[in-house]
């Protein structure tokens, strides 16, 4: 919900570095792929040798570019549809990263197969979300509900795993419950949003693909 609510204001803050990159030929998609690549970067070499509290530090730098490339997108007077996919899928990667990270030190050296289990159903949970708006979008139907979207999820995952990189006790384990609580509601909350959308309206109809006029003669016909 954070993600919906504050993106006004999170535009604004950006807007004066977004025009500022635009003067120097910046473009979006870079600014996504250098968000992506930091995110899963940090992830993989920080947080799954088990530094927890600069790994998430690093993550959420590079986690904070995904703010901005929307705003520069804006300045350059509109996104494009590639744009869009591709901040989409580096949303997608960055989270996986991120749980995965965490799923990799917790299954060796961190050897806590609890915080291994939450990492998991956390991640799952975190893609049917995405996907549900996702698919509900593809067949015009709105889906911006849940208590616990992107935004949300990457706070918790992020500060429960800095804390605890810092020595504080089962600060892991108290955001990763709270996460998963909070995303298998909201995974309740789309399906019961998609339902009333859709109810009472057929699946939009897909119109085959047009065949051109064939160049050969009629069956039983002999060409000139």
């Amino acid at each position: 919900m954070l993600g919906v609510n504050a993106r006004a204001a999170v535009g604004r803050f950006w807007a004066p570095v977004a025009n500022r990159l635009l003067r120097l030929g910046v473009t979006a998609d870079v600014v996504t792929l250098t968000g992506t690549l930091g995110a899963v970067a940090g992830a993989a070499g920080l947080i799954a040798t088990g530094h927890l509290f600069w790994g998430a530090f690093t993550v959420t730098i590079f986690v904070l570019l995904d703010m901005l490339d929307g705003a520069l997108a804006r300045a350059r007077g509109g996104g494009s549809l590639f744009g869009a996919v591709l901040d989409s899928t580096g949303d997608r990667a960055a989270d996986a990263a991120i749980f995965g990270a965490l799923v990799w030190w917790y299954s060796g050296e961190g050897d806590n197969r609890l915080l291994v289990l939450l990492a998991l159903l956390c991640l799952v949970l975190g893609v049917l979300t995405s996907y549900i708006k996702a698919r509900a979008e593809g067949v015009g139907l709105s889906c911006d509900v849940g208590i616990v979207e992107r935004t949300e999820r990457l706070i918790l995952v992020l500060v429960g795993t800095g804390f605890t990189g810092l020595g504080i006790p089962y600060a892991l384990h108290v955001t990763l419950w709270v996460l998963l609580v909070g995303s298998a509601v909201t995974v309740g909350q789309r399906f019961v949003a998609v339902r009333r959308a859709g109810r009472g309206r057929p699946l939009p109809s897909v119109s085959p693909p047009s065949v051109p006029p064939s160049s050969a003669p009629p069956s039983g016909t002999t060409a000139p």
